[in-house]
């Protein structure tokens, strides 16, 4: 049987380490292919803050990668995969079952969450009913795809994302040192999601995100699951998101 194949696309710096290597190690483990893309086909930096914990200080703990997700990076970093990503505009969607959108907070990650090629790949893996996992901020370059009829791929669908709640409140401990670090736009990724939605009502914010997932214990990890869309909220769900996008994946005919 043929290797299901998943799309992974990156900026060339600031994603969430965390957000990439967890659902990557998962799928990898399991005799999954993954395919890295970056704008230039050069291998990607993620933000080093949130791997390394520098000028975090004592919240160091509570908001950088978790060893799980540190251990996760490591062994992707030596991965042929994440070694020769792709350009964005050699993604040929007919290539790909499945779509995985990560996020990340830095202001690197504008120019993925701005990207109008990546915007109509995403529209176009969702025109052919691929299966399709956002998770945090990548719920924004979801969200920022549109349908034929201009409306966002996520009308009409239910879904979750970063809470404002988290978002300021990293912001509110932290910015009199880092400033906007936290705040990718001055609009909340929350707000802007439930933008797009056929109803406010269609976010759904799930329980109190205080403690991370880990590989034996995903009660911790919160989604939502519409049909073949896959939505998270954090780095803490990330095990959790990994593991249906590939109980997703594997029920895709």
């Amino acid at each position: 049987m043929m290797k299901k194949k998943v799309l992974i696309p990156l900026p060339r710096k600031d994603f969430d380490p965390t957000e990439v290597a967890v659902p990557w190690k998962i799928l990898a483990s399991n005799n999954v292919q993954v395919i890295f893309s970056t704008p230039d086909a050069k291998k990607p930096e993620c933000d080093q803050l949130m791997l390394t914990g520098k000028s975090l200080g004592i919240l160091a703990p509570v908001l950088q990668a978790d060893q799980n997700g540190q251990n996760a990076y490591d062994e992707m970093l030596k991965s042929h995969a994440f070694l020769n990503p792709i350009k964005w505009s050699d993604i040929e969607v007919e290539q790909f079952d499945a779509l995985l959108l990560p996020g990340g907070h830095a202001k690197g990650i504008i120019e993925y969450l701005e990207s109008e090629t990546l915007q109509i790949i995403v529209a176009h893996f969702f025109e052919k009913n691929k299966v399709i996992g956002a998770i945090c901020h990548g719920v924004v370059l979801l969200s920022r795809s549109k349908k034929q009829d201009g409306r966002s791929v996520l009308f009409g669908r239910k879904s979750t994302a970063l809470l404002a709640s988290q978002e300021l409140m990293a912001w509110a401990l932290t910015c009199l040192w880092l400033k906007d670090y936290y705040r990718t736009y001055q609009e909340t990724v929350e707000s802007e999601v439930k933008r797009c939605l056929a109803s406010p009502e269609d976010f759904i914010s799930g329980p109190l995100p205080v403690f991370r997932d880990n590989p034996n214990n995903l009660n911790h990890g919160f989604v939502v699951v519409d049909e073949n869309v896959l939505t998270a909220r954090w780095p803490g769900d990330a095990h959790l998101f990994g593991t249906k996008f590939l109980e997703l994946l594997n029920q895709q005919q």
